[in-house]
């Protein structure tokens, strides 16, 4: 789920080369390794597309970045630090890594904990309101 603090790592990465190509996970591979994204992946890429920042958005079917760097001739890496120590093996490759620190704040899972709670919160509000309405049939 796109949020703030995506939007501050990708405005940080501009600043770092020439040319700033972002990578969108495909729902497949999202999938592999939690639950689905709530957001399609064609709507997340249209996102990003429409960003000012990106010059190029392209789709990640693969955590494995190894050939799309040597491909792309890709020298800086930035991902979140929730990833830290996962892409260290790009330095081999004269990759220079950076670990976006994200910091407290907004997360994705966060965004999805607050409307759960929000949503059984107004669920049980409205199970507690009587409508004057209805008539409940008594039992006799």
């Amino acid at each position: 789920m796109f949020h703030s603090n995506h939007l501050k790592m990708i405005e940080y990465a501009r600043g770092l080369g020439d040319t700033l190509i972002v990578g969108v996970s495909t729902d497949e591979l999202v999938s592999s390794y939690k639950r689905p994204p709530i957001i399609p992946f064609e709507e997340r890429i249209a996102i990003l597309k429409a960003l000012k920042y990106p010059d190029v958005v392209i789709p990640q079917h693969s955590l494995d970045h190894t050939e799309l760097v040597k491909k792309l001739n890709i020298d800086v890496f930035v991902v979140g630090d929730d990833w830290t120590g996962k892409y260290d093996y790009l330095q081999e490759l004269g990759v220079t890594v950076f670990y976006f620190p994200y910091g407290e704040g907004v997360s994705s899972t966060k965004i999805k904990q607050e409307i759960l709670e929000n949503y059984n919160d107004m669920k049980s509000k409205h199970e507690m309101k009587v409508n004057p309405n209805v008539k409940v049939k008594q039992d006799s």
